[in-house]
């Protein structure tokens, strides 16, 4: 279906994140921002979906409605376990990629792949499905579930994610047959290829212990349905650990299309344009590597996941721990409100005069070291100043993060620039820094929502019948460029092998 010439047609992308639900309405041919809303998820690790969907009808109230809008996708945090019962209520509260009671589970499974080798699990597992599981993945959670709460996996009849679920409810659907999700936020479950593009049930019967319906896998621009009417959708009873809840229907009209849909590190790279030679570096709370690649990466050492993208290609991504977090902990040990740590940083010369920082402050996950410490490393009477500490908080966050580039170099991933993203990209500083560190030109949109971009453009990609999404254009991009500075990663690399 394509709009009809000469008539302007909307659309609608929905980031349904960890904290807060999002919705962009964008022009479906020229990408123009219309209106947006929000809404607050509620806190922790374990929520209930109803929450989910009370969120986004506040978020698209807050947006002014959607009656205008011909089209809509949903992206959603990856990995969440949602499970259903034969008549698709919600068995309990879904478990959210930062649960990590399944961390044990998930080296279970990979001693159990290996007949009790963990290299041998892990090479065996990263064949099978692009990935080494770690306690984030879907099937973690799922062996968690059969091992802890057996009652609640005997009535679980099907899985699916959170973007998935969100957009069933949407089609007002109540089979588990109806499920659909897509290949980017497939690929973080633990039990779908990238490479071959198909389900691996049988690890997710190894994890589950049970045969369990899964959703059909959609191509980048298929429809998964259209929204049906709030009249019709009713008030479905939902039978969770925590008591009955309401599944409250959608504030979204009938009849609007909808589209696959997908994780968000796949939506926020069709947000902001990515394509084969880019690498997005997302600084939030944690951080975020990862690139639009044409063939797909299986890498035992579990560092890479081997994802999908939301185009049909692949998307390697390589998360750290720590990220904007280590600018807000330099701000609050000098003093100073984490806006002064970008002038401070910015008045020491590069190198920060020998002063080094491992910001490990919340142990690693690239490399992968749980229990490590941040230090510092090379201070004298002489170099030990605010604007050096302040500098070398930046210099030792995207040393971390270039670490993560490096990995995806390492498999042949060429980087032709990175695209700069997150609350931390914000910083003056790091923006200014980052070429020095990552070798390469960092181009930097203005701050956006752009895991909501990236299904609003999947949304109009749809619509549109073309081959490829339509050729949005993130909103103030700014590039920059600064020689290499490969003497600070080596000297960071030097005390980072030093970390406990």
């Amino acid at each position: 279906m394509s709009p009809a010439a000469g008539r302007r047609v909307l659309v609608a992308g929905v980031d349904s994140s960890t904290q807060a639900c999002k919705v962009v309405i964008r022009d479906a041919q020229t990408g123009e921002l219309i209106r947006t809303g929000r809404a607050s998820h509620p806190d922790g690790t374990e929520v209930d979906p109803a929450a989910w969907s009370r969120a986004l009808d506040a978020a698209v109230a807050s947006a002014g409605g959607l009656a205008d809008v011909a089209a809509l996708s949903v992206a959603a945090q990856q990995h969440g376990m949602v499970c259903l019962d034969d008549d698709g209520a919600v068995v309990r509260p879904a478990l959210l990629w930062n649960d990590t009671r399944s961390a044990p589970d998930a080296a279970a499974l990979v001693d159990e792949l290996g007949n009790g080798q963990a290299d041998r699990g892990a090479k065996a597992w990263a064949d099978a499905v692009g990935s080494v599981p770690v306690a984030s993945f879907t099937v973690t959670k799922l062996r968690w579930l059969a091992s802890h709460e057996p009652a609640s996996m005997d009535r679980t009849a099907a899985v699916c994610l959170p973007h998935d679920w969100l957009t069933w409810q949407l089609g007002g659907a109540t089979d588990i047959a109806a499920l659909r999700t897509d290949r980017g936020d497939a690929s973080g479950t633990g039990y779908w290829s990238a490479a071959t593009g198909a389900y691996r049930l049988d690890l997710l019967e190894r994890a589950a212990g049970k045969h369990l319906a899964v959703p059909a896998v959609l191509g980048p621009a298929d429809q998964a349905g259209s929204s049906a009417a709030s009249d019709a959708l009713g008030v479905r009873q939902s039978q969770t650990a925590q008591g009955v809840s309401s599944v409250a229907s959608s504030a979204v009209p009938s009849g609007i299309s909808l589209g696959a849909g997908t994780g968000d590190n796949a939506a926020a790279a069709l947000g902001v344009g990515a394509g084969p030679g880019d690498v997005v570096v997302s600084i939030g709370t944690s951080g975020t590597v990862f690139g639009v690649a044409r063939n797909p990466t299986a890498d035992p050492t579990g560092i890479i996941a081997g994802f999908a993208d939301a185009t049909g290609l692949f998307l390697p991504l390589v998360c750290t721990l720590n990220a904007a977090r280590v600018l807000s902990a330099a701000a609050a040990m000098l003093g100073v409100p984490v806006d002064a740590l970008t002038a401070l940083a910015l008045s020491a010369a590069p190198g920060a005069g020998g002063v080094a920082m491992v910001p490990y402050l919340d142990g690693e996950r690239t490399p992968n070291r749980p229990d490590a410490t941040g230090s510092l490393h090379g201070l004298t009477v002489a170099n030990a100043t605010p604007a050096n500490l302040a500098r070398a908080a930046v210099e030792g966050m995207l040393c971390g993060l270039a670490d993560g580039l490096d990995a995806l170099r390492d498999t042949g991933i060429a980087v032709r620039r990175v695209l700069l993203i997150g609350g931390g990209a914000r910083s003056e500083a790091v923006r200014a820094i980052a070429p020095t560190i990552f070798g390469v030109p960092v181009a930097v949109p203005e701050p956006g929502e752009y895991v909501a971009d990236g299904a609003a453009r999947q949304a109009a990609w749809m619509i549109s019948g073309a081959v490829e999404p339509p050729p949005w254009t993130p909103a103030g991009l700014v590039t920059y460029d600064a020689d290499p500075r490969p003497d600070i990663r080596a000297r960071y690399a030097t005390v980072r092998d030093l970390a406990v």
